[in-house]
């Protein structure tokens, strides 16, 4: 039963907060069902804004109903669970337990550059490990929740999916989207914990009486910026993967068809979109360049 736990909590967290990841995706490719109105910034000041979490939720549930808000649940499941399993695997083969003794009796102020250069080196590998794997699920997961702009049924049942992207796109059609995936992991990923080594190295010292819970807050803040700033690359990824597919949320009007990626990328930052989705509850209207 222990065994089970941490994945029955994943599972949980999963089904709580996949509302919450299914607004995101339609926020990304660009469906805006419910037009901008007048209210007020986080800093009390009026603008027009689009609506946010909890009012894109009811909407979807008034056209879908509940179960609508669990499009796409079971490839995003299948995702976490593929991405986490063959993680703790690489972790496992590449970890050295030597490592663990010698951290044991080292001040973190101790801990040298090359060693968390080696550190997240290992930890690199692990996640692109783990993207390599869920990537299919992932493209399933994105084309099915999208399939709710323009209410199409190609992405509805798993299996049918997995012969819709092999018939019309070949195996490269699971991993449409994986270069910037795996760009924005890896820089996310190597930002946070060299910004964590500069904090450890010279500005906590292990004598203070509240480092661990200090060393809480810096991870988090450090993994939160890190996120931020790398937040486009999570964004071309999910428009990118659904660029083109077949379905009306990836093709005109709704969105250009793209060369590539990086032709993605320059089109949504000449847009001033590359931060499109990255808040879902303060979202200010930005009316469209004309060009």
């Amino acid at each position: 039963m222990a065994e089970l736990t941490p994945l029955l909590v994943g599972v949980g967290i999963t089904a709580a907060s996949h509302p919450m990841g299914l607004v995101k995706v339609l926020v990304q490719v660009g469906h805006e069902p419910i037009p901008p109105k007048l209210g007020r910034n986080i800093f009390g000041r009026q603008q027009m804004q689009l609506p946010g979490l909890f009012t894109y939720i009811k909407h979807i549930k008034s056209v879908d109903g509940f179960f609508g808000l669990y499009r796409g649940f079971w490839p995003r499941l299948c995702s976490g669970l593929a991405g986490s399993l063959v993680s703790s695997q690489v972790q496992e083969h590449l970890h050295d337990r030597s490592e663990d003794e010698a951290a044991k009796n080292q001040k973190s102020k101790d801990i040298s550059l090359q060693k968390t250069l080696i550190k997240t080196g290992k930890q690199t590998l692990a996640r692109f490990a783990a993207i390599l794997a869920s990537q299919p699920f992932h493209v399933i997961t994105v084309r099915s929740m999208v399939q709710f702009v323009g209410r199409e049924t190609k992405y509805d049942s798993f299996f049918g999916s997995i012969k819709e992207i092999y018939n019309e796109e070949g195996i490269l059609g699971f991993f449409t989207g994986l270069i910037p995936r795996l760009l924005g992991e890896m820089f996310s990923l190597w930002l946070a914990n060299l910004l964590m080594y500069i904090i450890n190295a010279y500005i906590l010292d292990d004598e203070m009486s509240n480092v661990n819970e200090m060393r809480s807050y810096s991870m988090a803040v450090t993994g939160f910026f890190s996120n931020m700033v790398t937040y486009p690359f999570s964004l071309v990824s999910t428009v990118y993967a659904v660029n083109n597919c077949g379905l009306m949320a990836g093709q005109p009007p709704s969105m250009p068809i793209y060369a590539n990626w990086i032709a993605c990328w320059t089109d949504l930052s000449a847009e001033g979109q590359l931060k499109r989705g990255s808040s879902l509850f303060w979202r200010p209207y930005k009316p469209p360049k004309l060009h």
